[in-house]
Parts: structure tokens; sequence; C-alpha cells
């Protein structure tokens, strides 16, 4: 694919499709939960290349939330399934906002290891209901 046929990618953009994910748990938005916000995306976006990097950090809802990795997989699976340019996307637990992030942040980003849980048909249809746009 060619760059020339993309606009160029930024922040806003990327909150836009992000912000209406539902809660895997409760049934507000991640926006509605301050889960994400615009200040916490970088966009890296080169119009000489065919695709952007995005970086994300996102608070979950309470320090033990045992559903971040689910989260993170809804942030990646949405960019993927809505952004028209290929990208590489990296999430992060925002610092001091859980109590393993260390731990989470490392399999969120191991590709094996997100592929592998989307296989696994509950979490897989989560996200999906997680993601889906309200008609």
């Amino acid at each position: 694919m060619n760059s020339r046929y993309y606009n160029k990618v930024d922040s806003v953009d990327i909150y836009d499709i992000i912000r209406s994910i539902k809660d895997p748990e409760l049934p507000n938005t991640l926006e509605e939960l301050n889960v994400v916000q615009e200040d916490n995306i970088e966009v890296e976006d080169d119009t000489s290349c065919d695709h952007c990097s995005i970086t994300i950090l996102f608070k979950p809802t309470v320090p033990h939330c045992h559903l971040a990795p689910t989260i993170a997989l809804c942030l990646r699976q949405k960019i993927e399934k809505q952004l028209p340019k290929p990208s590489k996307v990296t999430i992060y637990i925002k610092p001091g906002t859980h109590q393993t992030e260390d731990e989470i942040n490392k399999q969120i980003n191991d590709k094996e290891r997100y592929m592998a849980a989307l296989e696994t048909p509950e979490i897989s249809e989560l996200v999906d209901r997680c993601i889906q746009e309200d008609e």
C-alpha cells in the first residue's frame, strides 16, 4: 500500500476509535470511566512510509483490575479493525495505576501471547462485544 492513500494519523484519530470501547464488566465506555484519555496517546506517523507507530497508556478502573489484559486486547483489536493504515501498536498500563503493571505490560505487548488469547473463543467473544459499536 502506498502512503499517499492515507491521511496523516494523530492522537485524536486514535482516541476517536478507542473511546467508545465498552468496559468488560461495567455498562460504561472506557472514555466515561477515564480509562483512556487523548493525552495518553502518542502517534508517530511518517508520511514517507506506509505505517504509523501508536503508543497508548491506559488507566485501569482499580489497581487490582483482573481484566486489564482484556482491555488492552480491545484497544488493539479496535484500532486494527478501524484504522485504514497498518500500525505498530504498543500499549502500557499508566505507571502507578495497577499492582502488577510490569507483568501485564509484558503480556499485552507479546504478540504470541495476545494472538493466543484471541484464539480462545470466550476471550474473542468478549473482545468483540466490547468493541462493537452501538447501532
